[in-house]
């Protein structure tokens, strides 16, 4: 399953912005109810419906990881772990572990907050509000001595125990010290004492299976979504982020993996250099890999990461592939991106090392970013498809790699990414030399940009074409999920099911189908994939 051997298109969109309400019709108009966020509810199995009767067979989402510093599911306190925001409270209720009258109530100590703005989610309101029900849950659950399920919550635990012990004692510590850096506990916790990790579990029983719980109802219901996906011929692409946080339970579990000085804080931190969209470059402040111990340690590590990441998804993007031939380090005290230098990442000797453990991996390689050749020449020698993107295809001349004559085949071609304003937002803050040359190449008059850069994905040789859900709907700059190198404002859009119509719906199969992308291998009958 690759671009290289189906064509097939898709939508980009993540799991926190789907619609809280139901579609009762294609005409009738829903709006969003509360500043809750999209969840592993009813509206994903509505969101895969409308997937197959629009003949779109992937669904890219972001990480599933809980999200960091400004809610970006990229600067993570946990790589292995999901985000427990994204529990379905209402699941749980069926499960008699919430009252069967339950209701999302966002208000503040019983007083209503101020009115949600359309298409934004409140994060710190939906993450105090969520976690006390998922805490009323987990008493339930974890207080009857004849919960039936409780063996299949053992299994889990140990199971997962690799990687979920450490998660559920870094959550606990983190709460006791609220939230101070753990290179601020005091050293038996920070240099994980057995001990002391012991008497954590045991004082701090009930926290410790708390946040063990979490993970257990969050597997299930995504496992439950994924398999309804599948049934209807939708294979979700999942996304690997190359860095965690420097506050999380990666870092503290495995502090040799990173580079970490004597005191434990990055001496170097991770971003990219100035370029043409900032030039101040992006200070991300990820903390870098240590890569020669992992090589010794056989990149174990990674091969878990990709391991479990493959077990909740069809495909994996893997983030930053720049980043594995060459990475950006900068100082730690360099306030921007300025000053640093490219330092070698550990090339084709990592995915040898996963390609031996996991076999053949359906992985594909965001390989934005400069271009030189060592990078060219990692991606040829890893084989995984790269990706392009529409709204940067523009720039310059007709020598541009994105442009649809330059594309692939082993390729997946964009509208935009997370990272990349709506195309109509692009459009509208475009320079005129970049909206001439667009108007120019697609032939037409700018007012339906969405569709056009749709039709230029669906018709291109690229394999595999996806486009953000926000040019479907035709927003603009409103919709726009993440501006990177700005640390907080952002993630938090969301769409409404009264945003979608049938005529939409129409238009985007349409297109599907004339450039031959509604019926890739895996949708085919055998006689029709024989035939292919």
């Amino acid at each position: 399953m690759s671009p290289n051997t189906s064509r097939a298109s898709g939508i980009l969109l993540h799991i926190t912005s789907l619609p809280d309400t139901e579609p009762v019709g294609p005409e009738q108009p829903l709006t969003i109810q509360h500043p809750g966020s999209g969840d592993f509810g009813p509206s994903a199995y509505h969101f895969i419906d409308w997937l197959e009767h629009a003949e779109q067979y992937l669904w890219q989402i972001l990480p599933l990881v809980p999200p960091g510093s400004g809610y970006s599911p990229y600067m993570s306190p946990a790589g292995m772990a999901f985000n427990p925001m994204l529990v379905d409270l209402r699941g749980l209720a069926s499960q008699g572990w919430l009252p069967a009258d339950f209701q999302e109530d966002y208000s503040v100590d019983g007083e209503p907050g101020p009115a949600p703005r359309e298409g934004r989610i409140d994060f710190p309101r939906v993450e105090r509000f969520r976690l006390r029900a998922l805490t009323q849950a987990a008493r339930t659950f974890l207080g009857n001595p004849h919960e039936p399920l409780r063996a299949e919550f053992d299994d889990f635990r140990e199971r997962e125990g690799a990687w979920l012990d450490d998660y559920a004692l870094f959550m606990v510590l983190d709460r006791l010290y609220q939230g101070k850096p753990w290179q601020e506990w005091p050293a038996d916790h920070a240099q994980r004492k057995p001990a002391a990790l012991e008497h954590i579990r045991q004082d701090y029983r009930d926290d410790y299976l708390f946040w063990c719980f979490v993970q257990w109802v969050a597997e299930k219901q995504w496992q439950a979504i994924r398999t309804y996906a599948n049934a209807h011929n939708v294979r979700i692409v999942g996304d690997v982020p190359i860095f965690v946080a420097l506050h999380s339970a990666d870092t503290w579990a495995n502090p040799k993996l990173f580079d970490l000085g004597k005191d434990l804080w990055p001496t170097h931190v991770a971003g990219v250099p100035p370029d043409y969209f900032a030039v101040d470059g992006q200070r991300w402040g990820n903390p870098l890999y240590r890569w020669p111990e992992h090589a010794k340690q056989g990149y174990a590590w990674w091969i878990a990461r990709v391991k479990r990441c493959l077990a909740l998804t069809d495909i994996v993007r893997i983030d930053h592939f720049r980043g594995f031939d060459a990475y950006w380090a900068i100082p730690s005290t360099c306030p921007t991106a300025r000053e640093g230098e490219w330092t070698p990442g550990p090339g084709m000797a990592l995915f040898n090392a996963l390609e031996k453990a996991l076999g053949k991996l359906p992985l594909v390689a965001e390989d934005l970013g400069l271009q030189t050749d060592s990078l060219r020449k990692l991606l040829a020698d890893t084989g995984l498809p790269g990706m392009a993107v529409l709204q940067l295809a523009f720039l310059d001349d007709s020598e541009n790699v994105f442009l649809p004559h330059n594309l692939r085949r082993n390729q997946i071609v964009y509208t935009g990414t997370h990272d990349n304003d709506t195309t109509l937002g692009w459009f509208a803050q475009a320079s005129d030399r970049e909206r001439a040359l667009a108007q120019v190449y697609l032939k037409t008059d700018g007012r339906e940009m969405h569709w056009e850069l749709v039709h230029a994905a669906s018709q291109s040789v690229s394999g595999w074409a996806i486009y953000q859900m926000q040019d479907i709907l035709g927003l603009g700059a409103e919709g726009r999920m993440n501006y990177p190198g700005e640390a907080s404002g952002w993630w938090g859009w969301r769409f409404a099911w009264h945003q979608l119509h049938e005529w939409q719906t129409r238009r985007l199969r349409a297109i599907t189908q004339v450039h031959g992308r509604s019926k890739p291998e895996w949708v085919c009958s055998e006689e029709e994939a024989a035939d292919k």
